[in-house]
């Protein structure tokens, strides 16, 4: 027996709904009505206003015939424009209530919806989420700067390095005089004079040699070219 008493009221409560669209859609229709016989009585009126204009010097009774006729009509006109008026006030206001009791509806959902958001939730709670969320970051932080400060591997000897790098430098300056055949400034300042170098001796002769050799060349290039 409830479920019928709940349909009942189910259709009640769709009647209300449907209630504003149902209005506006029967004031739609009556305004639709009295804008066509708005623009009928304006033709009847042109109509009469020709009949009076043709008869006006032929025939005055038909002329002022067609004028009472138009007078007629413009009074008629006259409530109809005001009844279009009215009706699209009416429609107006209804429309303008419907949107608004829409919009308090759609607020009243919301503030529900925000009440059961916020029903499991209280100050203290929130207080208490944040304290554990800068604790976690706080935590991270720890762990990252351990991760990256920490050295893997054994560590260098710095002074190992040197005396690499030392070497190396050493090795260098060797390399430069066997090829140039000179000393360096640093060496000839800091170290003893050396016996002459035999290997050296021998090869600034051999060096002269071959300056000879290419002269003559040249020359001889030049006479056969004259």
């Amino acid at each position: 027996m409830s479920g019928v008493w709940g349909w009942f009221g189910g259709q009640s409560a769709q009647k209300q709904k449907d209630a504003p669209k149902n209005a506006i859609l029967g004031l739609r229709s009556q305004l639709e009505m009295l804008q066509k016989r708005e623009k009928h009585l304006q033709n009847q009126m042109d109509e009469q206003d020709v009949i009076a204009r043709k008869n006006v010097s032929t025939n005055k009774n038909a002329a002022r015939a067609a004028l009472k006729r138009k007078k007629a009509h413009e009074h008629t006109l006259d409530q109809t424009t005001a009844q279009i008026s009215t009706l699209e006030q009416q429609i107006y206001s209804i429309e303008a209530a419907n949107i608004n009791r829409e919009t308090l509806l759609a607020m009243e959902r919301a503030g529900k919806a925000m009440k059961t958001i916020h029903g499991k939730l209280d100050i203290d709670k929130v207080d208490e989420t944040m304290e554990q969320l800068r604790e976690q970051h706080a935590l991270g932080e720890e762990i990252a700067n351990a991760i990256t400060s920490a050295p893997i591997g054994e560590p260098i000897d710095e002074t190992e390095l040197d005396d690499e790098l030392a070497e190396l430098e050493q090795e260098q300056l060797d390399n430069e005089m066997l090829r140039t055949g000179t000393v360096p400034v640093s060496d000839q300042v800091h170290q003893l004079p050396t016996a002459p170098n035999p290997e050296i001796r021998r090869k600034a002769p051999v060096h002269a040699e071959e300056e000879d050799e290419e002269e003559e060349l040249r020359k001889l290039q030049a006479e056969m070219a004259m």
